[in-house]
């Protein structure tokens, strides 16, 4: 069955739409990876939240992703812009639209 999961993160006031950026700069090469699916949304009335929802084609295509330079360089960036709130929820994929 697909892995997905769906997390939130919290950003430094005034930081949401940059760390945004950073997040969607590495989107193209995460296919190439076993990335399905890549969704980056932000509320129009909370300027500090960012959620994310990914699927992959295995837990361990995910992990795997997690070493890629790109990747890194990417947390390492964003990582000073957020603050410690996050959450997450692993998920199997039973399907959908767009899958």
């Amino acid at each position: 069955m697909t892995y997905g999961y769906i997390g939130s993160m919290k950003t430094m006031p005034g930081r949401r739409d940059e760390v945004v950026a950073h997040l969607l700069s590495g989107a193209d090469g995460l296919r190439a990876a076993g990335c399905e699916l890549y969704v980056v949304g932000v509320a129009e009335d909370d300027d500090v939240t960012i959620w994310v929802s990914e699927v992959w084609k295995s837990e361990r295509h995910h992990k795997n992703s997690l070493e890629l330079p790109e990747t890194k360089a990417a947390i390492g960036k964003v990582m000073p812009m957020l603050t410690a709130e996050f959450t997450r929820q692993t998920l199997s994929i039973a399907g959908g639209l767009g899958l």
